[in-house]
């Protein structure tokens, strides 16, 4: 859980005492569980350290320091005489307790939106403040269907809590939100309890400890499960509401395919500086996920069968039904008369691209099979290819009646499958079947019914494709049903004894089968089944469902359309067959390896002894070649050879699987076409392979990561030389409709000059790659690569969009959602469905009405002082102070993280020691561990004191006051001060740091600390930290008191263990002591 400043409203303190109930009773069964399980005698103990530290914390908020002082000494004292085996349960509990608070806020601020009469952050009040601002309808609906928001789920090491933890956290939340409900009985609010009690016993019962550290596979198995625990509902639900807010204002409705929301992922596909991320490991993720997507579109496929029962439908859908029927008897007939296998060539092409007709069988078929045999291991109720994946699907599965021995399975009747012999008959296949009442023919017909969608208007055909707004189209069709005359609308669409919905969909779940078994031969490293047809794209799957869409609309079915198969069809769209497309991230270094030893290969000399613009001659003339580089049998090493088969994964993958090249530390134009040149490459080996034709514009997009402050300086200029070479720009043209995507690492940039330097050096980057791609014509979307702590460039989504420099936003919005932050916002479906809300009004809000760029010429000379000031303040601790890095190693528990094992990748990119090498996440994670937090804020109060010293004082308000760049980076940094204590931080020095000059820098560093605290309060006028935002001061108040026991135990237990480095109970009270401390804090890295 972390804290989201925009999730409570400054200047205004909401009632918070729902909240105190819900804490007391989460925290009232946890100690009813304690007494159990640690006993009366420990109990006591714990009871008697959070007494202490809840006194201690009262009386330092009433200002009695001394006092406090003396009560913060003597829970010391006892803290640090327990013994470890007392320590380790006193530890986990105070976890437990902050852990239990954090699902307590979680339920607050869900109660909070619901109970809320207007939220100006949802779509409802940003629509109807548009509107009231002059933005015209079509130019808000317009705006709005065609902006796009993507997520990138990353595993990004900072999630402490594993993954069955996360679970019964969510248990307890949804069990708190039904403790909620007025209409519960006192049995039903009773059971609601024994639950809970139920699942916090469970919880103290667990290992909270990963035992070994996850592997790629692991994570990206984390990121699948984000999306079928809640993404999967609250993506339809996000897509309702946003569809009903569009039609009330604008009168229009969503399109059926609109993706105004997207989900990816890194999780499988970032190999920087993690040697365990190989092209085998994406592939395999790629394929888990592509099984994934099949599995979850086969449950709602089998919900939709049993639900469109109906006998009503088109001309064009009865049509497609008779063809499945037709080719399936063939080929039942094929197989049980000894004749020749079927031809699959034959299936009709109306059953979509690529696709096979289902194997339908009679009920009398299946009950003499079903007689037979059971397979081994068969549910009563669930199909034997179901049967194996109970154990993990079932709970998801629709809750609708399954299919019982003997039982049609497909829908169908007996009397489906006579149909042929009523065609022999003479019957016209468009017509009725025999048996029916004579009717006109269908011609006779024609100007009697209602039209077909594929000789409408253009209008109408872009809607009924899902492209546009579907308003007029289904207004059309409900009028014209309403006026056609009853029997004979009657008899031409009704088909009774016939279902021809169960039909087609029986079809399509024969090709979702299909194509999760392809996956598993796969995933299995088998060689998948020649000529069984699959989906291998969402529009395959897509096309037979909006035919029965548009034929229940004609049908007079509209709001049965509406419902489930609606929601399905949105899902296809946002998450296609991939589930999730994969960006593969390699740092540039690794590619200008791999060219290298081509080049010397090929005697060509060395690229990475060429120069800049011999690099990009170099490249731009091979890529206009029409001739493949590289030999097929050229030597490499490990390192090159496994570059190399990135690429030929990534063009064997191709786009209907991945997403973006994004290449780390990006130096030059020439990085961007080494991977155009490397993906080229494998595009000519592929189709070699294949016996095809190359198609060299097919290959990813390529996303330059501009991370440090130099780096993101020079982006300007890199972008315009990358844009101007006349090869890109064509290449951009023809094979990515003229966008350009960026990306901006807000992490490194940070570790490397300081947030208030960082902070400032992307908002001028962004300023010029706007200009830059405007003057080429180019369409821009900026990748933010966030994390979840201020010193990584988190902070609230609301803030942050609408915080950036105008134009940089425009309809476009890509960011990271990295580790703790992914189950935060999306693990529960209704906070996940609030956030796309959020995020979605966020960027719309920055397309129709940006933020104000600086209002005056000197507001930016006073922020490149203040960048200046405050990264050579921050650099002559971090990077020129000598006795820093030890000082860093023995105050933090920074050596001892990397046996949390919380994620894959190694924490530093070399083995080398320094800062520099050190990763981002481990470096803001152990700052935070022991609440200094100093890279959130280390050089701001310099800075801003040096600008009041020259007279700035008046200026700095101004700004802070009219400027929404500034006024979020002072508020966020406000935000993390507050989350600091130097008393804590101090205990940290005084017992682990060994020499003196080592606790003089500590001292320090606390200095700065407070001084920083108070030019923050000259800045922003405040009289007290977070004095706009009480709701959130009380919040960390309340916690406090759980996490100060922590820390000090932490501190004892680190004294202890680097005395005695080998002792197993140690190390792992250490680790529950960190995880309870990310706890507390609501971020780690």
């Amino acid at each position: 859980m972390t804290d989201h400043a925009d999730d409570f409203p400054h200047t205004e303190e909401i009632n918070l005492r729902p909240l105190d109930d819900d804490c007391r009773l989460l925290g009232s069964l946890l100690d009813n569980c304690l007494k159990v399980e640690i006993g009366d005698a420990l109990f006591t103990k714990v009871e008697k350290i959070r007494a202490l530290a809840q006194c201690a914390a009262t009386l330092a908020q009433k200002g009695d320091a001394t006092a406090s002082s003396i009560l913060s000494q003597r829970m010391a004292d006892e803290l640090m005489s327990l013994p470890i085996d007392d320590a380790m349960p006193l530890t986990r509990a105070c976890g437990h307790y902050l852990n239990l608070t954090a699902i307590a806020e979680l339920q607050h601020r869900l109660r909070r939106n619901r109970a809320s009469a207007k939220n100006p952050k949802t779509c409802e009040e940003v629509f109807n403040r548009m509107i009231a601002e002059g933005v015209s309808p079509d130019k808000l609906y317009d705006t709005f269907t065609n902006q796009t928001v993507e997520i990138v789920l990353t595993a990004h090491p900072t999630q402490v809590n594993r993954r069955t933890l996360q679970y019964k956290h969510t248990k307890i939340a949804s069990l708190l939100q039904q403790n909620d409900r007025p209409d519960l009985t006192t049995e039903e609010r009773d059971l609601v309890v024994v639950d809970m009690v139920r699942e916090i016993t469970g919880l103290w019962q667990t290992d909270e400890l990963r035992r070994q550290k996850p592997t790629p596979i692991d994570e990206a198995r984390g990121g699948l499960h984000i999306v079928e625990q809640s993404l999967w509902n609250a993506v339809p639900a996000y897509m309702k509401k946003i569809s009903a807010a569009l039609k009330k204002h604008t009168g229009r409705d969503l399109p059926l395919n609109a993706t105004p929301f997207k989900f990816s992922s890194w999780m499988g596909g970032d190999r920087d500086g993690n040697p365990h991320v190989t092209s085998k490991v994406t592939a395999h993720v790629v394929y888990l996920a592509r099984w994934m997507a099949a599995d979850m579109y086969l449950r709602e496929v089998d919900a939709l069968r049993f639900e469109l029962s109906m006998s009503q439908c088109t001309t064009e859908v009865w049509k497609l039904a008779k063809r499945i029927i037709r080719y399936n008897n063939e080929r039942l007939a094929a197989s049980t008369g000894g004749a020749a296998e079927y031809d699959h060539s034959r299936a009709p092409p109306e059953t979509g691209a690529g696709t096979a007709a289902p194997s339908l069988r009679s009920s009398k078929q299946l009950t003499l099979e079903t007689e037979k045999q059971l397979p081994e291991g068969m549910v009563i109720g669930l199909r034997p290819e179901l049967a194996s994946g109970l154990s993990t699907t079932w709970e998801c599965m629709p809750n609708v009646p399954g299919v019982l021995p003997g039982q049609d399975i497909e829908g169908g009747s007996e009397c489906d499958f006579a149909i042929e012999e009523h065609e022999d008959e003479g019957k016209d296949i468009d017509g009725a079947p025999s048996g029916f009442p004579h009717v006109e023919s269908s011609s006779a017909l024609k100007d009697k019914l209602l039209p077909s969608l594929k000789q409408a208007s253009s209008i109408d055909r872009t809607a009924s494709e899902g492209l546009s707004d579907p308003t007029q189209l289904r207004k059309s069709l409900r009028t014209q049903r309403a006026a056609a005359e009853v029997q004979t609308f009657k008899q031409v669409h009704e088909h009774a004894g016939f279902h021809p919905y169960r039909i087609i969909l029986g079809d399509v779940r024969e090709k979702l089968l299909n194509t999760r078994k392809r996956m598993e031969d796969l995933l299995n490293n088998r060689e998948p089944e020649q000529g069984v047809e699959y989906y291998e794209t969402s529009e395959e799957l897509d096309e037979p469902l909006r035919e029965i869409y548009w034929s229940l609309y004609t049908c007079g079915g509209g709001v049965i359309a509406d419902g489930r198969l609606i929601d399905l069809i949105r899902r296809i769209s946002t998450f296609g067959m991939a589930l999730l497309k994969l960006d593969i991230r390699q740092e540039s270094t690794r590619h200008n390896e791999a060219m290298d030893a081509i080049t010397q290969y090929l005697g060509l000399g060395s690229y990475l002894e060429w120069s800049e613009d011999q690099r990009i001659d170099f490249l731009t003339k091979e890529l206009s070649s029409k001739r493949p580089l590289i030999p097929k049998d050229m030597p490499m090493n490990d390192e090159v050879r496994e570059v190399m088969d990135t690429c030929l994964t990534v063009a064997k993958l191709g786009r209907n699987s991945l997403g973006a090249y994004v290449i780390s530390m990006a130096k030059g134009a020439s990085d961007v076409l080494a991977v155009e040149l490397l993906q080229r490459e494998a595009a000519f080996h592929v189709a070699a392979q294949r016996g095809t034709a190359p198609d060299l514009h097919s290959t990813l997009r390529v996303a330059p990561l501009f991370e440090t402050l130099e780096d993101l300086e020079n982006s300007g200029p890199v972008m315009q030389k990358l844009l101007s070479n006349s090869w890109y720009s064509q290449h951009l043209r023809v094979a990515h409709d003229n966008h350009q995507e960026v990306m901006l690492g807000y992490s490194d940039s940070g570790k490397d000059a300081g947030r208030l330097a960082a902070n400032w050096a992307l908002y001028t980057s962004m300023e010029q790659l706007v200009d830059i791609t405007k003057a080429h014509g180019v369409k821009l979307t900026l990748f933010h690569g966030r994390g979840g702590t201020i010193g990584r460039g988190g902070g609230p989504t609301y803030l942050a969009i609408q915080s950036q420099p105008p134009g940089s936003v425009n309809g476009g919005f890509r960011i990271t959602e990295q580790g703790e932050m992914v189950q935060a916002k999306f693990g529960i479906s209704a906070v996940a469905q609030y956030q796309m809300e959020i995020y979605s009004t966020a960027v719309l809000l920055a397309t129709l009405k940006p933020p104000s760029p600086p209002k005056y010429a000197k507001w930016r000379e006073t922020m490149d002082l203040l960048s200046k000031t405050s990264c050579d303040a921050y650099r002559d601790i971090v990077v020129k102070h000598p006795a820093f890095i030890k000082y860093f190693k023995q105050a933090t528990p920074e050596a001892e993280l990397g046996n949390l094992n919380i994620g894959s990748r190694p924490s530093r990119r070399k083995d080398i020691a320094g800062i520099s090498n050190l990763r981002a996440i481990p470096w803001q994670f152990a700052w935070t561990q022991t609440r200094l937090i100093l890279p959130s804020w280390l050089g701001v109060g310099d800075a801003i004191n040096i600008a009041i010293k020259q007279g700035l004082k008046g200026e700095l308000q101004q700004m802070y006051r009219e400027w929404p760049f500034f006024q979020a980076t002072m508020d966020l940094i406000e935000m993390i001060l507050a989350k600091s204590d130097p008393r804590i931080a101090a205990l940290y020095d005084e017992v682990l740091v060994e020499d003196a000059e080592g606790k003089e820098l500590g001292a320090q560093l606390r200095d700065k600390l407070t001084n920083t605290v108070k030019a923050i309060l000259e800045v922003t006028g405040h009289t007290q930290l977070l004095a706009n935002n009480p709701t959130l001061r009380r919040l960390l108040a309340m916690r406090n008191p759980y996490i100060d026991p922590i820390n000090i135990l932490q501190v004892e237990i680190l004294r202890r263990l680097r005395k005695d480095p080998d002792n197993p109970k140690l190390r792992d009270a250490l680790l529950i002591s960190i995880n309870g401390i990310a706890a507390g804090m609501r971020n780690t890295g």
